[in-house]
């Protein structure tokens, strides 16, 4: 069974490279179409192990002998226009990777403590076409509700190994109960690579909720409910002085797939729009292909 360690995510081969005697390989150019985005990171140890995943393992392996050989970092195609011809990806495309056996750690150390901190931060690279690498703090969910809507978002982004918090008003089944009827979160930070989610059956508790979130640099905000509840909740907040500018801000309904009715089918098709969108704003973002 595959684990939320397995997965991996965009930082874990940076962290790797922050010890001595760890190599560090970068995808600094994409020709044609691959299944990783420019920039992607492998980080190898001196015993051959890998954290981070470039393709299925062939060139991971072939990664892994090179930093091997030591030697001075150099930029090495990989695929079409390789001059390793008993070497080919499947995709037909072609890669350049900087591969340095001896990275700055120090440098890998920094951008870590900064992403440690919620900040956005940068590895400048020293050859190749890409002379920075890119990074964002992780996702992170705030999700507030109640019910097994609620439950099942949270149970699906933790196993995805997200980060995430709940918050409810009655603190039932592990929730936080540190909500009241009317009053804005407090205690709660959000930045811009978090989402805000509120998964309300009792809608009455979603405005001080939402007028807060608004005022929030969050990268995305939703609420569930039905047509009507969408209506009655955009008059309440027009009311309360909400510019029509910032009420768009609201995704509702919420989720690639309309009109989910099980928990875990919205659960789903909610982390799959918000995972979409965060991946939109990646500073190396560009459409899969491969």
């Amino acid at each position: 069974m595959l684990s939320a360690a397995a997965l991996g995510n965009d930082h874990d081969a940076l962290r790797a490279a922050c010890a001595q005697g760890v190599g560090l390989c970068t995808i600094t150019h994409i020709e044609g179409s691959f299944s990783r985005r420019l920039g992607a990171q492998l980080a190898v140890r001196a015993d051959g192990s890998v954290v981070g995943s470039l393709a299925d393992g062939c060139l991971e392996n072939q990664l892994a002998a090179e930093i091997a050989k030591g030697g001075e970092r150099r930029v090495m195609r990989f695929g079409a226009g390789s001059p390793m011809i008993d070497f080919r990806l499947p995709c037909g495309s072609g890669l350049d990777i900087l591969v340095d056996p001896a990275p700055d750690h120090a440098a890998c150390r920094d951008v870590v403590a900064k992403l440690d901190r919620r900040e956005a931060a940068m590895l400048a690279l020293p050859m190749g076409a890409l002379a920075q690498r890119h990074y964002v703090p992780a996702l992170r969910l705030a999700l507030f509700g109640e019910g097994p809507e609620l439950d099942a978002l949270a149970l699906l982004a933790r196993t995805a190994g997200l980060a995430v918090e709940t918050h409810s008003k009655d603190g039932s089944e592990g929730r936080s109960s540190d909500l009241s009827l009317g009053k804005s979160p407090s205690g709660i930070a959000i930045d811009r690579w978090c989402a805000v989610i509120l998964l309300f059956h009792d809608h009455e508790w979603e405005q001080a909720i939402l007028q807060w979130a608004l005022q929030t640099p969050a990268f995305f905000i939703g609420a569930q409910g039905g047509q009507t509840a969408r209506e009655e909740r955009a008059e309440r907040l027009l009311a309360s002085g909400v510019a029509p500018g910032q009420m768009a801000r609201i995704a509702s309904p919420i989720g690639i797939v309309q009109h989910s009715r099980e928990p875990v089918a919205l659960a789903l098709s909610i982390l799959a729009s918000v995972v979409g969108e965060y991946e939109a704003i990646h500073p190396h973002h560009a459409p899969r292909g491969g």
